[in-house]
């Protein structure tokens, strides 16, 4: 069983950065995709942004510019940068990973807490 497991999860002022990190408990290179999103109270859960192996990357158009996502595979950890952040990025984020096919399993995290204040 893939364990995903979130951290740097804060209280945060608006204006401030975070890094939220992903350790994940088999090789980060054996996924097909990984990625973050989020879910705000009372809202869908969203994609933030997305990676392949390859390095390619899919970020949701409002947050292209603050947002960065990096990989380092020796430490099997997907990061988020997230900069200049604003109160309405308070939400739960999660790390999301897929398996190759056939299979295409899919694997959550926990998730862990962003808040920003006003």
């Amino acid at each position: 069983q893939v364990q995903l497991v979130e951290s740097g999860g804060d209280l945060v002022e608006a204006g401030g950065s975070l890094r939220l990190s992903c350790a994940a408990s088999r090789s980060i290179a054996s996924f097909a995709v990984m990625a973050w999103y989020r879910q705000a109270p009372g809202k869908q859960r969203e994609l933030v942004v997305s990676i392949t192996p390859a390095g390619t990357t899919n970020y949701a158009e409002s947050l292209k510019g603050r947002f960065t996502i990096s990989r380092d595979n020796a430490k099997n950890t997907v990061y988020l940068q997230m900069n200049s952040l604003k109160p309405e990025d308070t939400a739960v984020y999660y790390c999301y990973a897929r398996s190759v096919q056939p299979s295409g399993v899919p694997y959550w995290g926990q998730g862990t807490q962003v808040t920003v204040s006003s």
